[in-house]
């Protein structure tokens, strides 16, 4: 886990990750760590598509090499397609 967040560390993210980041319409990305569980908090555009950043990944050779390198910190979720579990929003204190 060490080495994962070295990676993930200011100026260790190869920067064609992060342009195809803020080009797919994330605003923020934030990246926490409870024990060995990841867990990423997003703000995006309202254009925001999970199917367009993917698209936009796979033709992307320096993040496809990213991704694979980062896989091998991550265990996929039981039952789930992806590395990252999509989860629902039930409180939000700017609303109130």
């Amino acid at each position: 886990m060490r080495e994962y967040e070295r990676y993930h560390k200011p100026g260790n993210v190869w920067p064609e990750v992060i342009d195809s980041i803020r080009a797919a319409g994330i605003l923020d990305m934030q990246i926490y760590r409870s024990g060995l569980q990841l867990i990423m908090v997003l703000t995006v555009s309202d254009t925001f598509s999970f199917e367009e950043k993917e698209r936009q990944d796979r033709v992307s050779p320096k993040v496809l090499e990213w991704e694979r390198l980062m896989e091998r910190f991550q265990n996929k979720p039981a039952g789930e397609d992806g590395k990252w579990r999509q989860v629902g929003n039930i409180f939000d204190l700017t609303q109130h």
